[in-house]
C-alpha cells in the first residue's frame, strides 16, 4: 500500500476484528505495526461508538512485540512511566517523550554507522582516522595564530621526510614564538629609558 497523505481509516468491532476501509480488508495488529513501520499513517475507531482508540491499540501493538520476546522497554522505564500516571509532571512526560523519539529517528541512521563503526572490525581503524582529523583540525587551528613561518613566507605542508622531525622542530618553534611575542608584550608595557607618563 502506498503511502498517502490521508490516513488510512480503521476500524475495530466488538468481536476485536480490525477492518482497513482503504483497502477493505481485515487486519491483524501484526499488519498494523507493519504500516507503522512503513511509515503509514492510519486512524483507529470504534465501529460501534465512533470513539477514536488508536492509542489504545497502538499500546496493544506495543504489548503484542514485548510479548514475542522483542523487549524493548526496559523494566525501570515502565515503572518509572506508570509512576507518572496522576503525578503533576504527567503533563510534560508526553512532549518530553515525543521530543526524545523523535531526536532518536532523525538521528537513527548516524547511530546505526556509528555502532557499525565502533563494534565492526574497523573499529580500530575508525578510531585512528578520528584522531587523524582531530589533529588536523588542531594543526589548522594553529596556523589560523601562526600563519608564517620564521622567514615570514606562509607554511608549506610537510612531506614525508620532515614529519618525523616536526613534532620537535614545532615545539622549538612554538617556544621561539612565545618567547619573542612575550619580549614584544615587556617592550610595550615597559617604559623605556627618558619616557614620561
Amino acid at each position: 500500500m502506498a503511502k498517502t497523505n490521508e490516513a488510512t481509516i480503521i476500524k475495530k468491532y466488538a468481536n476485536r476484528r480490525l477492518y482497513n476501509t482503504g483497502t477493505s480488508t481485515y487486519v491483524t495488529l501484526e499488519d498494523l505495526a507493519e504500516m507503522v513501520k512503513n511509515e503509514e499513517d492510519f486512524v483507529v475507531f470504534d465501529a460501534k461508538s465512533g470513539e477514536e482508540i488508536t492509542r489504545s491499540v497502538l499500546t496493544q501493538i506495543i504489548f503484542e512485540q514485548e510479548n514475542k520476546g522483542q523487549n524493548l522497554l526496559p523494566i525501570s522505564f515502565l515503572r518509572q512511566l506508570i509512576r507518572f500516571y496522576g503525578d503533576s509532571m504527567q503533563n510534560l512526560v508526553p512532549s518530553y517523550l515525543d521530543f526524545s523519539i523523535s531526536s532518536l529517528s532523525r538521528e537513527q541512521e548516524r547511530f546505526r554507522n556509528h555502532l557499525t563503526t565502533a563494534f565492526g572490525s574497523s573499529a580500530f581503524d575508525a578510531l585512528e582516522d578520528q584522531v587523524r582529523r582531530n589533529t588536523e583540525i588542531f594543526e589548522r587551528s594553529m596556523r589560523m595564530f601562526l600563519p608564517f613561518g620564521t622567514t615570514g613566507e606562509p607554511q608549506r605542508p610537510a612531506t614525508e621526510e620532515t614529519k618525523a622531525a616536526a613534532p620537535v622542530n614545532e615545539l622549538e618553534e612554538m617556544k621561539r614564538q612565545l618567547a619573542d611575542m612575550q619580549r614584544k608584550i615587556e617592550s610595550i608595557a615597559v617604559p623605556k629609558k627618558g619616557e614620561t607618563d
